[in-house]
């Protein structure tokens, strides 16, 4: 009996063929293969259906500004080193191939522009424009070690990063400008997915699309999109300069139906604000803060219906709380699309600790999302996390997708 099997090694996709006697003495047998992406050796069972691509996410690690909890570090950088150093060590410990951030991985939410001061040292220290660089600087140190441990950081911007806040909350240019200077070089580098998989991204589109939607400012690095190993990503600006609280619904459709022309079946979408705001027990049914805090909802519902015509997966933040949820599920019976949101990579939690209401069980867990993608095209989606006292990392909600 002959049989074929393509297995995923990190650094690279081999196909080959293994030939199979009932009566043989031999078998093969995967080695922690959920893990390892296929490392092979005799004797046992055979893994009949290797993981091929694997990925976490989560977002949301920036800390307030002036919070009297704080440690003297985190006063300084405004992070919760403690929570995303934890949730980094987990994420390492799966060995995903991707991690994508979802936003606000800095306080940021002011002007990066040239300091109006500059008559001292400290002025400019203390302007927006530097503030947000030494930001973004300390974050991109704590993931430093993901990409040398063989996971690919992929940043998604989020309002933190691009909307100035004594500005009414509204994104400007020189904040996108920032991202595009801190982050840019991760969006995307070809060397350095070639050193880590031995190949690189396939039709990446990260080039200026406003055009499609109209927008003002470059959006080059802000929404973008590419292939890796047959599954299709893209990650969303959902706060661009002139129309904030909106994804790129035109140009979201155009890379969809490219990607869906090339022969792709699984995608994932990543951006900053939710389409559906989570309400936990006890939350101001009054105050949406996604995509849905708009008062024409047209633009929401067109992204979500791509979502759904595509079956794609969307993931998020912005809410400093963990769901999982099927927006439409109830609504319509094809409503199969879910809504991730992992906006607890250590920001201070939406759900108060003293609700005067039962709260939902995980509404303050630290969590993050881990996906693997297998060689059937089966796709599995699983939360971890760990409550707000630091207790043991559990397994949170599982779920898998049609294939």
């Amino acid at each position: 009996m002959f049989m074929n099997f393509r297995v995923s090694w990190r650094g690279q996709t081999q196909a080959f063929v293994v030939t199979i006697c009932v009566a043989a003495i031999f078998q093969f047998q995967s080695v922690g293969a959920e893990e390892q992406h296929g490392e092979w050796e005799f004797g046992g069972s055979f893994e009949a259906d290797p993981v091929i691509l694997s990925f976490s996410t989560v977002g949301d690690s920036r800390e307030e500004t002036g919070a009297s909890y704080l440690t003297s570090q985190d006063a300084i950088w405004l992070q919760n080193s403690k929570a995303w150093s934890r949730i980094m060590q987990a994420i390492q410990a799966q060995k995903p191939d991707l991690l994508f951030f979802n936003g606000d991985m800095i306080m940021g939410y002011g002007k990066a522009d040239v300091p109006s001061d500059t008559t001292s040292v400290t002025a400019i220290v203390n302007s927006d424009l530097v503030q947000f660089y030494k930001q973004y600087a300390f974050w991109r140190g704590m993931v430093a070690p993901l990409m040398e441990a063989g996971t690919y950081v992929v940043p998604v911007p989020g309002n933190h990063e691009t909307q100035w806040k004594a500005g009414g909350k509204k994104s400007l240019k020189v904040n996108e400008d920032a991202w595009r200077a801190n982050m840019g070089d991760l969006i995307l580098d070809n060397a350095r997915f070639r050193t880590l998989f031995g190949e690189t991204p396939a039709f990446a589109n990260v080039s200026d699309n406003a055009k499609s939607d109209s927008l003002s400012t470059d959006q080059t690095q802000l929404s973008y999109s590419f292939d890796f190993r047959g599954v299709h990503f893209v990650i969303i600006n959902t706060d661009p300069v002139g129309n904030d609280a909106h994804a790129p619904v035109n140009w979201l459709r155009n890379d969809l139906a490219a990607a869906q022309g090339r022969g792709l079946k699984h995608f994932f979408v990543f951006g900053h604000k939710p389409a559906f705001t989570y309400y936990y027990p006890g939350a101001d049914l009054n105050k949406p803060s996604g995509l849905d805090a708009v008062s024409d909802l047209s633009s929401r519902d067109a992204f979500w219906n791509l979502i759904e015509q595509y079956g794609a997966t969307y993931f998020c933040g912005h809410e400093h709380i963990f769901n999982m949820t099927q927006p439409r599920a109830n609504a319509n019976p094809k409503g199969s699309a879910w809504q991730v949101i992992v906006g607890t990579g250590g920001s201070p939690f939406d759900a108060p600790a003293n609700s005067p209401v039962p709260l939902n069980k995980y509404d303050r867990t630290y969590a993050w999302a881990t996906v693997k993608v297998r060689f059937s095209g089966q796709v599995e989606i699983t939360a971890y996390g760990f409550n707000d006292q630091y207790g043991p990392t559990m397994r949170l909600q599982s779920f898998k997708l049609p294939h």
